[in-house]
């Protein structure tokens, strides 16, 4: 990271801080600002939102259809604002990568691990980078940005994997400090970090729109979780994010955090819909079990990393870092009640030892996974 890109973002965070203490009222009304001039763009630069958005370019947030990974990776190059932009280059640009190049000399480029089905890419210019890389800087913590850390940390932050109170535990004891969660996409940055009361994670909103709904699309009240969310992204031009889904399951909180920002409140995270296992139930029909019964048990075991594969006869726990010694017996009885707590038909369950847990893609561990399509499962 050059230091003109460091000044911009220390800059940027000083602005995005003040914030902090609009009200509601000033806060709506810069969302309805900054969307009406990212669709104004994108409606002038992107053949496929011309298209996809047809006869809707004045309807409100919530009458637009809803944009899945599918369509970003399918319509891409169409998509994109920039009209020198091909899929083909990207994905060139991703297998050939070295260091912090930028594609076409502009361009930042990430991509998802393809634990969803299918492998995603997503472009940010230097504004946009700029406001993804901020988005992990909006708890109090300025000298993380510009690198003069000591040793010992003042902060911690957590993101990319849901954080269970085992692993806080674990953490806070070993470096004496309070955590900071933070919960982020590949394809968006930063979505919500903890504040200094720890009462759940705020949405950056000002930078984002998020929509927690339920299968069919229509909005979850607070204090439910919902089946997955719809994330328009506000400061991304280059690509625009209008109404794009996620498959995550969150629940917004039904009061305000007490700090007094203005920022809605993620109170609870059970992880991607595909983390979701579905087993048969002991008293008949389907149970889903959530992606926290498993870290309660996994996250607590003496190893180094940890992987559970729904097949369609048992389920398959890799073990990385660890030495048996009856570990994998114990994982495999507290799996056992865990999941008989749970009201399910308890497959046999194999643990196994790995010399390493097998990765995605782009490098990730997919903690939990079903070989299983939805009709097995029952």
């Amino acid at each position: 990271m050059n230091m003109p890109l460091i000044a911009q973002l220390l800059a940027l965070h000083r602005r995005l801080r003040q914030r902090d203490s609009w009200t509601r009222e000033q806060l709506s009304a810069h969302q309805a600002a900054s969307l009406q001039r990212l669709r104004a763009h994108a409606y002038a630069n992107s053949p496929f939102f011309q298209r996809f958005h047809a006869g809707l370019h004045a309807a409100p947030l919530r009458e637009l259809p809803v944009l899945t990974k599918a369509q970003v990776m399918e319509h891409f190059d169409e998509l994109a604002t920039d009209r020198r932009i091909r899929r083909v280059d990207i994905e060139r640009h991703v297998s050939n990568l070295r260091k912090d190049e930028r594609c076409l000399d502009r361009y930042w480029v990430t991509a998802t691990s393809g634990s969803t089905g299918r492998r995603g890419l997503f472009l940010f210019d230097r504004s946009a980078w700029l406001g993804v890389l901020a988005t992990f800087a909006r708890a109090p913590a300025e000298a993380q940005i510009a690198g003069t850390l000591d040793v010992a940390p003042s902060a911690i932050f957590t993101s990319a994997e849901l954080l269970t109170d085992e692993t806080r535990r674990t953490i806070e004891a070993a470096w004496g400090k309070r955590m900071f969660d933070q919960y982020a996409a590949t394809e968006t940055g930063n979505i919500a970090g903890e504040c200094e009361q720890h009462a759940g994670l705020h949405v950056i909103e000002d930078l984002m729109i998020l929509e927690v709904v339920d299968g069919d699309n229509r909005p979850v009240a607070p204090g439910t979780y919902g089946d997955k969310l719809l994330a328009t992204v506000l400061f991304n031009r280059s690509q625009p994010l209008i109404r794009y889904e996620l498959s995550d399951r969150v629940r917004l909180a039904a009061a305000p955090c007490s700090c007094g920002r203005p920022y809605v409140l993620i109170d609870g995270i059970e992880g991607r819909a595909e983390e979701v296992l579905r087993f048969a139930g002991a008293r008949g029909g389907e149970v889903a079990v959530n992606p926290h019964v498993f870290h309660r048990v996994m996250d607590a075991a003496p190893v180094r990393g940890w992987q559970v594969v729904q097949e369609s006869d048992r389920l398959d726990v890799l073990l990385s870092g660890g030495r048996d010694d009856g570990v994998n017996a114990a994982l495999s009885a507290a799996l056992g009640r865990e999941l008989t707590a749970q009201g399910i038909v308890v497959p046999p369950i194999r643990v196994r030892n790995v010399p390493e847990i097998p990765r995605g893609a782009t490098g990730k561990v997919l903690l939990i996974a079903s070989h299983v399509s939805q009709g097995q499962q029952r």
